[in-house]
């Protein structure tokens, strides 16, 4: 019978021949990867009162991220707790101050074709594009994870996203996703599987891939696969990961699917959300004119290498706008450092940007940079939630590192087509 990705992957991970949509299985977990945010700071005092250990140190992942860099008493104590936590537990695979958790994980290749993770933020569905079935939770279901090695999970359907052609010049997986946001709604992939295929996603890269399966939070999906490529295997292969499988891992023909979505990637002008919701989102000629105060390239979604040199395409021989601050926040050191070596920091440094720390920082509303009253923001961040980057009443507009970029050098929203001959 023909089996979807996630159907696959669920599957093998309950110890089933097959399963089926609506199914409940309880699932053997690969790896669980914590923050410092939901993670030892939550889950330690509960290990404690039931007198529990981790089910198994070595498939336990810690990443510090949303607290650094520590800048008072509470951010301090709860960097603390993760660094003595995973000490007394035995977990050796602590990456602490690389980067953001959903970056981090695939570039130290903990990640690979078949396994089933869960993570605890609502964006560790990114792992999805590499084949994976890494699913979110909260601190209380992570406990459980930690303390058995197992989660339960109903088998959902499969939402097939079909993007053929390629991509414009300018129009990237974000923008693919804003799309997505505002055709579907917040609840559009109403907890089910979100499959992207199609040529225009063949050809993308892994972080481009990664795009698309950590913006899946955003339209509701419980998880975003991509079927792993040679592409995979070479971004695995690079980070250490070992031998790769990608054969069985894909949605056989003739699967019964709760959806499929079709699109023309060649039809998609870049996007722009409005401040509210990634919903609020319309091709960007319906933003222009909007001026900003700040360009932020930012986050998990928006500032990874591939991120960094596409708003050094548009930058290059540029400067913002006198009046407009320039931030970037690479997503992680190892992505800094090879921007760095190739040159794509120093064209973001002479267009004006000021580099902030390798963390979640204003995106998660955490730390010292924060937006203020009446601030208007262009980001390429995947939320723009009322005061979730700061202060209730500063607007934050969404757009792809593309956009933000050409909108900080105009000082106003603007179509990056016009600055990429």
């Amino acid at each position: 019978m023909p089996q979807t990705l996630a159907q696959k992957l669920l599957a093998r991970a309950s110890g089933k021949a097959s399963v089926h949509p609506g199914e409940i299985v309880t699932c053997k977990v690969d790896l669980a990867m914590m923050h410092d945010s939901g993670g030892p700071r939550r889950i330690a005092p509960l290990l404690a009162e039931l007198g529990a250990k981790p089910w198994d140190p070595d498939k336990i992942v810690v990443i510090t991220d949303h607290y650094l860099p520590a800048y008072d008493d509470e951010s301090r104590n709860i960097i603390r707790i993760a660094q003595d936590w995973v000490k007394t537990a035995g977990v050796s695979r602590f990456h602490d101050n690389m980067g953001i958790c959903h970056v981090v994980l695939p570039e130290q290749g903990h990640l690979k074709p078949g396994m089933f993770v869960v993570g605890g933020d609502s964006h560790s569905c990114t792992g999805g594009a590499f084949g994976a079935y890494v699913l979110g939770v909260g601190s209380t279901e992570m406990f459980g994870v930690v303390a058995t090695g197992e989660i339960w999970v109903r088998v959902p359907q499969t939402i097939l996203v079909d993007w053929q052609g390629r991509f414009g010049a300018a129009v990237s997986a974000k923008d693919a996703m804003l799309f997505l946001c505002g055709k579907l709604g917040l609840d559009g992939g109403d907890y089910q599987a979100v499959e992207y295929t199609g040529s225009a996603v063949s050809a993308l890269s892994m972080q481009e891939r990664m795009t698309l399966s950590n913006m899946t939070a955003e339209i509701g999906g419980q998880v975003g696969l991509v079927a792993p490529d040679d592409t995979t295997r070479a971004y695995l292969a690079a980070a250490g990961a070992g031998e790769i499988d990608t054969g069985q891992w894909h949605t056989d023909p003739g699967s019964a699917l709760g959806a499929h979505h079709r699109f023309n990637a060649g039809d998609l002008p870049p996007q722009v959300a409005a401040p509210g919701s990634p919903t609020n989102t319309k091709g960007v000629g319906e933003y222009a004119g909007e001026k900003i105060d700040i360009a932020y390239i930012g986050a998990c979604t928006g500032a990874k290498l591939d991120d960094l040199r596409m708003a050094a395409k548009v930058f290059k021989g540029r400067h913002a706008a006198p009046g407009v601050r320039l931030m970037v926040a690479p997503a992680s050191r190892k992505d800094q450092k090879q921007a760095a070596d190739e040159g794509t920091l120093d064209i973001l440094i002479a267009a004006g940007a000021q580099i902030l720390p390798n963390t979640c920082g204003v995106c998660a509303g955490y730390g010292e940079y924060r937006f203020a009253e009446n601030e208007v923001i262009i980001s390429s961040t995947a939320r723009n939630f009322k005061g979730r980057m700061g202060a209730d009443s500063a607007q934050v507009w969404l757009g792809s590192p593309y956009t933000v970029a050409a909108s900080a050098i105009a000082g106003r929203i603007t179509n990056p087509m016009d600055m990429i001959g």
